[in-house]
């Protein structure tokens, strides 16, 4: 069985444009989230899950630097472009990432891989998030099989069964075994994704901490720093998910 980790980008964001390709300490986000995620045991493959837009020829480029594959889809039916990218590259196991999370600590995508190669037979869909998240946000992972993948482009109909890729998994429990993975301690409060001008401060004075005493960082790391710097959470403390419509 192949796994793949397939990773949705583009350059367009309503709060802040761009945000996957600014730059911390001279090098993009999504490089940084590209080198954690390569570091994954359990994933066979990377991959960037882009738009066929011409905006995106940055992201396209830095995966050309990187020698990472790349889909380019719909923009808007994203659902669509997963489809497409897990099977243009023949995945049997789909691992769901999104691009703001840069964060992203290695050890706990592989945690969440390892359990679904596991209990497959027993589970449709594992995430560490779903049904009560106790990781910061920017830590999300979602694990789940070709075939459910397929079947969701296949039968999910509304615009945000389209657009978030696995809301048609999530809405069908009498039909897909669902099973969310909890942290030992419950750090839901933070918020370690880029998705405002507010949450870009906060990871570029994350990085720069951490990255260059020790590139490998951790999930542990990184609460060390937050316990270690307090005032930091107030950065982006007001900032609030946008609600899937």
């Amino acid at each position: 069985m192949k796994t793949a980790i397939i990773v949705q980008a583009r350059m367009g964001s309503t709060r802040l444009p761009g945000k996957i390709m600014k730059k911390v300490l001279d090098k993009p986000l999504l490089e940084y989230q590209l080198e954690r995620l390569l570091r994954v045991k359990q994933a066979d493959q990377v991959i960037i899950a882009t738009t066929d837009h011409g905006e995106e020829q940055p992201i396209v480029d830095l995966c050309q630097r990187l020698g990472v594959p790349f889909f380019r889809g719909s923009e808007h039916d994203v659902l669509a472009r997963y489809y497409g990218a897990a099977t243009q590259y023949h995945a049997d196991v789909v691992v769901r990432i999104t691009s703001d999370c840069p964060l992203i600590d290695p050890a706990v995508v592989d945690e969440v891989i390892g359990f679904y190669l596991k209990h497959k037979a027993e589970y449709d869909f594992i995430s560490n998030t779903f049904s009560k998240r106790t990781y910061p946000r920017g830590m999300d992972t979602e694990v789940f099989s070709y075939q459910a993948l397929m079947e969701a482009h296949e039968e999910a109909t509304d615009q945000a069964e389209r657009e978030h890729v696995t809301i048609f998994i999530k809405r069908h429990p009498e039909r897909y075994k669902i099973k969310t993975l909890p942290y030992d301690k419950d750090y839901s409060h933070y918020r370690w994704t880029v998705d405002t001008p507010e949450d870009f401060v906060l990871i570029e004075k994350m990085i720069a901490a951490l990255y260059p005493v020790n590139p490998h960082f951790t999930l542990e790391d990184c609460l060390t720093l937050i316990e270690e710097h307090p005032e930091w959470v107030k950065i982006n403390a007001h900032v609030k998910q946008k609600p899937v419509k």
